[in-house]
């Protein structure tokens, strides 16, 4: 039974990554293959003191016209988590087809490649496409025929250089090269550009800001971007599926024994993952580690033209990643844009959004293709709008790109404010907000307090219930009323509010333990109500201390709230995708002017 139960976990995170592959990859390549493809292994060297060697395999796509007399620039690929080198094909092709050399590899531990799987951490993955870039760039020693390294492949003569890196040093083997890739095969790129100034352009894909927020999300008490000084609340789901891919060894090479606790992982990662699981929360020194291994940490090393693509549908690696890497980057003059396009880990894109048979069918892959020839290959060429984001409710046919609103900078929309009335109404306005208040217990051991859709088993195994419906007395909300208009959504709503928690007061000297956990909503009410939650997303809050207000950003969102329908503010005890607070806690928030939700509204 347990070896069913780890092939299901494993089969079902397979089946919702498959979706988001095809949001990078789109669909099938063109028939005509105008290049050469070369299966080649690299011989690399990693870890924080240079002393592990890996194995990588990678596919080399060489344009028929390019020679050492005709370079060109390169892109170089890998796999989102639980793939392969053969993910990449389609984007290789196209890639190829339009004048790039395209190095499409599997990461470490992954697809034929050795070593354990490091999260993307600068020290072993980061190193490790570097030395892919030495050999893009003409180094020799680097890449093999076989497996064994016995027999040397040939230099690459035939790319593009350059004569200095964005240090201002030259090198020798330095490479026009650009990265691009989803997800695992997002945040190896920020790794390489924060070790390597060689690399020139970053495409990253529905990728990571910070993973202990991604796994531990907590929407309060954040300090910079999403990293918060109180950690959140574990989430089960999606840390059981990744977990199960590390101690069944499924998609490995078996470079270690099997029966070894967690073999594909770094050491640290399953044991997080499973205490966090048992307490709520990720403990100090797995936060650090798992920060290690995102741009959060480093990105001040990150300083090349840099297009963020993230999805509207994701509860893996919500919206508010890529807002917080955006930020970062502005902040200290990278040059870089955002599309948030309707494809995430949780939902496939929309038609028209990708299609590498003919990429200016494909809204993103359309600006890909145009970052690439602008930053890689110098051409006079538009790279789009600072800022885009995909409306579902908007009619098109073909090429997505009238589905998005553009922005020449970010965030967008007005902010619109309702507060929160005793009778359970959200008022705006002149509207006076009633005295009163809403009382609910959270659950005990973090039980979730309704039964809907499970995040990664969700999207495969279907909801359980249609309905958002928390179980009565473990939750509050209040509603707007009847919409008399279409209200449009862009971007993060944000909870201010104070609660009454006398229990919660006292345990939470204990610290994270002892501190109380709530799960904040906007949810959509149909005229027959119905309540949906929104592209899944909800807000994880460990509240630093309940006898003071704190402010919620919630995860963005792009929606509209059509006419005759409803906004809900939902207060809940428990989510069946977090582990909830461990102590029963009762909680009161009463009606006041400071007691508000915001919506970022837009035209």
């Amino acid at each position: 039974m347990k070896r069913t139960l780890s092939s299901l976990a494993t089969l079902v995170l397979l089946a919702v990554l498959a979706p988001l592959a095809s949001g990078v990859a789109g669909g099938p390549a063109a028939a005509a293959t105008p290049f050469v493809k070369t299966t080649l292994y690299f011989k690399v060297v990693v870890g924080p003191a240079n002393n592990q060697v890996c194995d990588i395999v990678g596919d080399l796509y060489v344009p028929n016209a390019a020679s050492a007399t005709n370079r060109m620039p390169a892109v170089l690929t890998t796999n989102g988590f639980g793939g392969s080198k053969d993910d990449q094909a389609t984007p290789a092709a196209a890639f190829a087809e339009r004048g790039y050399v395209v190095l499409a590899y599997s990461g470490l531990g992954f697809g034929g490649s050795s070593c354990k799987i490091t999260l993307d951490d600068p020290d072993y993955d980061g190193k490790a496409a570097s030395q892919l870039v030495s050999y893009l760039g003409g180094s020799g020693g680097i890449a093999f025929l076989d497996a064994a390294h016995t027999k040397p492949a040939p230099a690459l003569t035939v790319v593009k250089k350059d004569a200095r890196d964005h240090n201002g040093i030259a090198r020798s083997n330095d490479p026009r090269v650009g990265t691009f890739g989803g997800s695992y095969g997002g945040g190896v790129q920020f790794a390489v550009a924060s070790v390597d100034a060689r690399v020139d352009a970053l495409v990253p894909f529905v990728t990571w800001n910070d993973l202990s927020y991604s796994l531990g999300p907590n929407n309060t008490a954040q300090t910079k971007g999403v990293s918060t000084s109180v950690p959140g609340a574990a989430k089960l789901m999606w840390a059981l599926g990744f977990a199960v891919v590390g101690v069944t060894g499924e998609l490995q090479n078996q470079q270690v024994p099997p029966d070894l606790p967690c073999p594909n992982f770094a050491d640290f990662v399953c044991p997080a993952l499973l205490t966090a699981g048992a307490t709520g929360f990720l403990q100090p020194g797995d936060i650090a580690a798992l920060r290690h291994a995102s741009v959060a940490s480093y990105i001040a090393k990150v300083k090349v033209p840099t297009l963020l693509v993230q999805g509207e549908r994701d509860t893996l690696f919500n919206l508010n990643e890529a807002a917080a890497t955006y930020r970062a980057l502005q902040a200290q003059g990278t040059e870089t844009k955002m599309i948030w396009q309707q494809g995430g880990h949780s939902g496939d894109s929309a038609p028209g959004e990708v299609n590498w048979t003919d990429p200016s069918q494909g809204y993103t892959s359309g600006r890909v293709i145009g970052w690439f020839e602008r930053h890689l290959k110098g051409l006079p060429v538009s790279t789009g709008p600072e800022f885009a984001y995909f409306r579902d409710w908007a009619s098109y046919s073909g090429n997505a790109a009238p589905a998005y609103a553009t922005a020449t900078a970010f965030p967008v929309g007005t902010t619109r404010t309702w507060r929160l009335s005793g009778t359970g109404n959200l008022v705006t306005g002149a509207t006076p907000s009633a005295a009163g208040s809403k009382s609910f217990l959270t659950t005990a051991a973090g039980l979730p307090t309704r039964l809907d859709e499970m995040d990664v088993f969700g999207s495969v195994l279907g909801p359980i219930s249609s309905a958002v419906k928390d179980l009565p007395g473990t939750y509050a909300a209040w509603s707007t009323p009847s919409l008399t208009a279409p209200l449009r959504v862009a971007g993060s709503p944000k909870v201010n509010v104070k609660v009454g928690a006398p229990t919660a007061a006292l345990t939470q000297a204990l610290g994270p333990i002892g501190q109380l956990v709530l799960f904040v909503k906007v949810v959509d009410v149909a005229p027959d109500g119905t309540a949906t939650m929104i592209n899944g997303l909800e807000a994880p809050v460990r509240v630093p201390d309940v006898n003071k207000p704190f402010t919620v950003t919630l995860p963005a969102i792009v929606h509209q709230f059509a006419a005759g329908h409803q906004v809900r503010l939902v207060v809940a005890g428990g989510s069946i995708n977090y582990r909830g607070g461990v102590v029963a806690a009762p909680v009161t928030i009463a009606s006041g002017s400071a007691q508000t939700l915001s919506l970022p509204v837009v035209p």
